[in-house]
């Protein structure tokens, strides 16, 4: 009997690359157009695949309207297949919640278009999140197949097989073994026949179970539909092979499966033996990835729950512009885009585009703080602070407020004082305001004000409000100059000893004695890889110069300045040139035990890498770093490093590793725990622990790179200059740093990363300054009957030990959604805070069955507006 071939027509269709989006556009609807055309005249054409992204049907529609009756009928029919993605997306640089939202809308989307495919498609993304198995069961996905990521030997009894998420969800998979193109030329053509095609298919026949069909992505980039293939296709099956021939499709191919032949892979899949992983592009384009992660943290930790609580008070929800948002985030999701491995004008657009995504988060958070302020009280000086956290919460946050008085406090409706401090105040001139008169126009001089920036100590017993009072006070608290040269709090005591930073744990009294050093080296690179250059040795700079400590009863702050030597150019690596200033500012917070660590750099060198490394001996062999709704252990030197060569890998497996938000060690004399917002590249070693800044690369591909030989990745025999990705100019960088006595603790890092993220927000009624928020200088009408609010109200509680992934409004109805996870390795029981509360799938559909446990490193969706409108009814 002859193995049966899968050949599956198909377009790799990327949003942007070293083009513009509007290139690929344009391209779409003539390719597409005339794919239509094509099938809705050729019958035996079965069936194309349109690489499982909804968004190419939206943008269709946007320009070809009258052609997207004839689409949907195509889609509906099974003759062209969109979904479940709305954009592919990179799942190792975003939110994990990201990419469950970008199925949510592109799964949506595609069934509005009759149908979506039933395949989590993953054809070319740089390393799959360990979490895919388990979002896919979520939204009732069949099977997955995807390409990069796999090791050899993974794969050695079967090319499909049972990827396991860590919670211990799992689904069927196939791996692409010579990608998503081998078919692409297929022919009759003897030479291509006996010299490219046999051997292609008897490799995939020796990795297949003999029960199974062989599968033949016939596809690339941007192609054109092969009109050809039928035809092709009947020739071959008339030739003397081996082999029997279908046109199909992936759902097709996938459920002719049998079976995994037992072969489980778990967890992230990065290994970069037979295809590249780009490891190191974590750090490519770092202004993308710091603006991503402050956009996906507005949407999902600040708007999203501030609609929830909008709405459960009588207001609306701003759900459409919240998809507006959504959207353009996910086309800057979009695999390559959120790489920052693109041209110079494409990353411009992907910048425009989360801009514009931070615009309206923006403007809605505004929109809604302030009605809920004014239904609280409509009179000047209350100021409203939101824990949009459904936990209990004490922290330190920063406020701002204006007054006419210098001395400004905040109090409770008690009349107790808030724990504060004034850590910058500015007096603001009150400008000129244009009156009409009998007479004219006059300019009228208006009185100045104050801009107080206050750091405030809250507790927060659950989701909700509370108010305070702005008032005049004879004392403050304010952030001084000191002559010292230390700052401490309950938790460390940090000083500048002979130049170096000595951190001290007052717990126990260990020393860090030389906690901070600064690593540049020169980068040989592209966009897509680092590439250290022989012979040219990393440089460092450990020795500070204090340039100010200021203190005062909840704040400490330090501010240093280093340099380091660095090269005149990538050619002259050994001449060194002007140094790189770094400009570090360390805070301590009175109760908290994350340091919070900022650096400034005027960036004026190219091709180079600059890392932070932190003083610290690795206890284990091993780092974690966060993924999903749980930490993923990794070792810190790769077995295969040594004779990567030998082995064949297509790039050398650096222990470089992503991170979601933190990542963490355990060291001999506790753990280390780097909490961060938008750097998503760190590296352990026996000895460090380091996180990388940025990376400056002036080329999108270069041949031959140390840790990547061969061709360069991405379009060849082209050389695309990108002189904005050297990131000259200003940087900024913000992350925490937390040193614990005791070995990692699941609970305790999560707790702390909690903390860390700004789910607190502040509005103050006042009309001294109108452009602190966004838009608030415009008029806002009230929304009717919202008045009347309580000073103070808390929805709901949910317990310590699970943590919010989303709080938001379900697609299609008013009801609320919860999305809880339980990072530890056993299991949860749900107490009476989520008591017997309705849960939902992914894709929110009703499950039957009610919330009553949390697996291991598990993760669950409830309906909670029961909950949060009987309290809101209560109070």
């Amino acid at each position: 009997m002859k193995k049966k071939v899968y050949v599956v027509p198909h377009s790799h269709w990327d949003r942007e690359w070293y083009f513009s989006i509007e290139d690929s556009n344009t391209l779409l609807c003539e390719n597409l157009d005339f794919l239509m055309e094509y099938l809705e005249n050729n019958p035996e054409f079965p069936t194309y695949s349109f690489d499982g992204q909804y968004s190419l049907a939206e943008e269709f529609n946007k320009y070809v309207p009258e052609k997207n009756d004839k689409l949907k009928e195509l889609i509906s029919n099974n003759r062209i297949h969109i979904g479940p993605w709305y954009t592919q997306c990179d799942t190792l640089l975003i939110q994990t919640e990201s990419i469950i939202r970008n199925l949510l809308l592109g799964q949506r989307g595609a069934e509005s278009y009759g149908k979506s495919m039933s395949v989590g498609y993953l054809p070319d993304i740089f390393g799959q999140n360990a979490y895919l198995p388990a979002i896919f069961n979520g939204f009732e996905l069949k099977s997955s197949i995807l390409q990069r990521g796999v090791y050899n030997d993974q794969l050695a009894e079967d090319l499909t097989f049972d990827w396991v998420a860590p919670n211990g969800d799992s689904i069927l998979t196939n791996n692409l073994f010579y990608g998503y193109g081998p078919g692409k030329f297929l022919s009759t053509d003897e030479s291509y026949v006996q010299e490219t095609l046999l051997p292609i298919l008897d490799r995939l026949s020796e990795k297949t179970n003999p029960e199974n069909p062989l599968l033949l992505p016939a596809g690339g980039d941007q192609v054109l539909v092969r009109t050809h293939f039928p035809e092709v296709v009947a020739d071959l099956n008339k030739m003397d092979l081996p082999y029997e021939f279908i046109l199909s499709d992936y759902e097709s191919f996938m459920s002719a499966v049998k079976n995994a032949s037992n072969n489980k892979v778990e967890g992230e899949l990065i290994a970069s033996q037979k295809s590249r992983i780009h490891s190191t592009i974590r750090s490519q384009r770092v202004d993308i990835k710091l603006l991503n992660s402050r956009v996906e943290e507005n949407i999902y930790q600040q708007l999203e729950p501030l609609g929830v609580l909008h709405q459960t008070l009588g207001g609306r929800y701003p759900q459409a512009w919240i998809n507006t948002a959504l959207k353009l985030l996910f086309d800057a999701h979009a695999h390559d885009s959120i790489g920052g491995c693109n041209s110079d004008e494409t990353n411009r657009n992907i910048i425009n585009r989360l801009l514009k995504a931070e615009r309206i988060a923006d403007d809605y958070i505004t929109i809604l703080k302030k009605q809920i302020a004014r239904a609280i009280n409509p009179e000047e000086n209350g100021l409203v602070v939101f824990n949009l956290l459904p936990k209990e919460v004490t922290k330190t946050i920063n406020v701002v407020v204006f007054t006419r008085f210098q001395n400004v406090v905040l109090k409770k409706i008690t009349g107790d004082q808030l724990p504060q401090t004034i850590i910058n105040q500015t007096y603001l001139s009150g400008g000129k305001q244009i009156k009409v008169t009998a007479e004219g126009e006059q300019e009228i001089e208006l009185p100045g004000y104050y801009r107080s920036e206050l750091a405030i100590e809250v507790e927060f017993s659950g989701f909700g409000y509370q108010q305070f009072f702005v008032t005049e006070s004879l004392a403050v608290d304010l952030l001084s100059v000191s002559e010292t040269e230390e700052i401490e709090n309950k938790f460390y005591k940090i000083h500048l000893i002979d130049g170096k930073i000595q951190l001290q744990r007052k717990s126990d009294g260990q020393i860090k004695s030389n906690w901070i050093k600064f690593e540049n080296t020169i980068d040989g690179g592209d966009s897509y890889d680092y590439s250290p250059v022989m012979n040219a040795l990393p440089m460092y700079n450990d020795s500070f110069c204090l340039l100010g400590i200021e203190t005062s009863t909840e704040l400490s702050r330090m501010t240093l300045t280093t340099s380091i030597k660095v090269a005149a150019s990538l050619e002259y690596f050994q001449e060194l040139t002007d140094d790189l200033v770094i400009e570090t500012t360390i805070d301590l917070q009175r109760n908290s035990d994350t340091i919070l660590i900022k650096h400034h750099i005027l960036n004026e060198v190219k091709d180079h890498r600059v890392r932070v490394l932190f003083e610290g001996e690795n206890a284990d062999g091993f780092s974690y770093g966060d993924q999903g709704f749980s930490l993923q252990k990794r070792s810190i030197v790769n077995p295969h490093l040594k004779t990567w060569r030998e082995e064949g890998f297509a790039e050398a497996p650096q222990p470089i590793f992503p991170l979601e938000r933190l990542a963490a060690v355990n060291e001999k004399d506790g753990n280390v725990m780097l909490l961060t917002k938008g750097l998503k590249e760190y590296e352990a070693t026996k000895s460090f622990f380091a996180l990388t800044l940025y990376r400056s690369v002036g080329l999108l591909g270069r041949d031959d790179l140390s840790w990547r030989p061969g061709r360069a990745s991405g379009i060849n025999n082209k050389i695309v200059e990108t002189p904005e990705a050297q990131m000259l100019g200003e940087l900024n960088f913000a992350y925490g740093y937390r040193w614990k006595e005791a070995k990692l603790d699941v609970l305790d890092v999560y707790r702390a990363f909690e903390l860390f993220t700004d789910s607190q927000l502040s509005y103050q009624i006042q009309d001294l300054n109108s452009f602190e928020e966004r838009i608030d200088r415009f008029e806002l009408p009230q929304p009717s009957g919202f008045c009347n609010l309580p000073a103070t109200k808390n929805l709901l509680t949910v317990q310590k030990d699970v943590f919010v992934s989303a709080f938001k409004r379900a697609e299609d109805s008013q009801k609320v959604i919860l999305r809880v996870f339980n990072p530890q390795e056993k299991l949860v029981k749900i107490d009476e805070s989520l008591e017997n509360v309705q849960l939902v799938t992914l894709a929110e559909k009703v499950v039957n069955r009610t919330f009553k446990e949390l697996r291991a490193k598990d993760f669950a969706s409830v309906i909670v507006d029961p909950l949060i409108k009987e309290r809101n009814k209560d109070d």
